[in-house]
């Protein structure tokens, strides 16, 4: 994450910070700081009502005056899109979705019921594996920097869809999800705060003791306690990292322990920590949902869209993060945004009979890429992928019997598990292949 970049020695400006030059130094300092101030008297009713409105005039305000269009994933936030463009222009929108033959990852009914939903004038594409094939090299060297998200390469080729459409300017929802709450791990973390409340004296007299340093605390029944424990007494942000793949795969066992000599691993944490404590506030959802501004959006999804639209070759908008739609989610009573465990309660209610009601029920999913499952049944795929990765192998980066067993036996037993490791594998590969004249 940034200030650091690929490129030793080069830094660029984290997100929210401006550099200033004065007598000779050069100071990096934010511009904006998250300031929640929560509404103690709220009327949902009046709220509902301008939250209404400001969608509408942040949908009006991305359109560029040509043909409207926007990302449709299904989802609430492309859904929402999709109707407020109907309803901040003369023109019908024209919707762009991406579907996988493969199950458990397709999402086209829901974009489906939204395009009958609110009439737009709908385009599907499928992406195959062998799109992946022709596309991942240029996807992956695209960016500037090395960039791991799966879901860029389905962005791409529904932006591509939408240029060969005619679109100029396509609309996209990211954002909904941070600013109102509807990220899963919020109410997760929830969950895990809950621990807190147990008297000091049962959890260090009765419960750690007897799940966590007796045998009891391995047999099944008590397993899951123990695991709740465990990632309980580990503090935000530090509790992220129990998620993280690489450490749940084992770091010793997947780099070559040359290359870990010369990387401090407890970097990316510490600067993690320092941003956390800056993000003050009275909320732990919300300074969880800062946070995601932060890492989630400015350093993952906004560039991912960022990027594949500009390779497609259009603009992009995203309504969702409009000022004014942000001041009014900093204002929200922390429960209109997590409600009990209820996800993005206010959002959803306040759209209420403006969504088709399974669009408000429906499982978050997004455009998730079947990577690890088709690689594990095409040829070709898993022939690029493999070649990739294994010059990470011949670049002293990654371990070789550790890629020995990712391809033997790893993406058979759990394909969307290791395919991740895969994916990000092979991207930073590839995009060391393009970039050797910049290294």
């Amino acid at each position: 994450p940034s200030p650091r970049t690929i490129f030793k020695g080069i830094y660029r400006l984290p997100p929210g910070n401006s550099a200033v030059f004065e007598n000779g130094v050069l100071t990096i300092q934010p511009y904006w700081v998250p300031s929640f101030s929560e509404n103690d008297r709220p009327s949902f009713n009046e709220l509902r009502t301008e939250f209404r409105q400001l969608l509408r005039e942040a949908v009006a305000g991305q359109l560029d005056g040509g043909k409207p269009g926007c990302f449709l994933s299904g989802g609430t936030d492309s859904s929402t899109v999709a109707g407020m463009i109907g309803e901040a222009s003369d023109r019908r929108a024209s919707t762009y979705s991406i579907g996988f033959e493969a199950e458990g990852y397709d999402e086209m009914e829901y974009a489906r019921i939204a395009a009958r939903h609110f009439k737009t004038d709908h385009h599907e594409y499928y992406v195959t594996p062998e799109d992946l094939v022709r596309s991942i090299p240029s996807v992956a060297q695209y960016y500037d920097q090395p960039f791991g998200n799966s879901s860029a390469l389905p962005a791409y080729y529904c932006a591509k869809m939408a240029r060969e459409d005619g679109i100029t300017r396509i609309l996209a929802g990211d954002g909904g999800d941070e600013l109102f709450g509807g990220n899963t791990r919020y109410a997760k973390q929830k969950v895990f705060n809950i621990y807190d409340s147990v008297p000091a004296g049962l959890r260090n007299g009765l419960l750690e003791p007897i799940l966590l340093k007796s045998p009891l605390g391995s047999m099944p029944v008590a397993r899951k306690a123990a695991s709740y424990i465990r990632q309980a007494k580990v503090p935000l942000p530090d509790r992220t990292q129990t998620y993280n793949l690489l450490f749940r795969l084992g770091i010793n066992d997947v780099f070559d322990k040359d290359f870990l000599g010369a990387v401090d691993l407890e970097d990316p944490i510490r600067q993690q920590q320092s941003v956390w404590k800056e993000l003050q506030t009275d909320s732990l959802t919300n300074q969880e949902l800062a946070f995601d501004w932060r890492y989630t959006l400015a350093e993952c999804d906004l560039p991912k869209v960022v990027g594949t639209t500009q390779l497609a070759g259009i603009d992009v908008g995203f309504p969702m993060l409009d000022y004014r739609l942000l001041d009014f989610s900093m204002q929200l009573p922390v429960s209109y945004k997590l409600k009990g465990l209820k996800l993005r309660w206010f959002f959803k209610e306040a759209l209420r009979g403006f969504l088709p009601d399974e669009i408000l029920t429906k499982k978050k999913q997004g455009f998730g890429l079947p990577f690890g499952v088709w690689t594990a049944k095409n040829e070709a795929l898993k022939a690029l992928a493999e070649n990739s990765v294994r010059g990470l192998v011949d670049r002293k980066i990654l371990r070789p019997d550790f890629v020995n067993a990712l391809f033997s036996r790893y993406l058979y037993e759990h394909p969307g598990y290791y395919g991740e490791m895969i994916w990000i594998s092979m991207m930073l590969e590839q995009w060391l292949r393009g970039n050797n004249s910049r290294m």
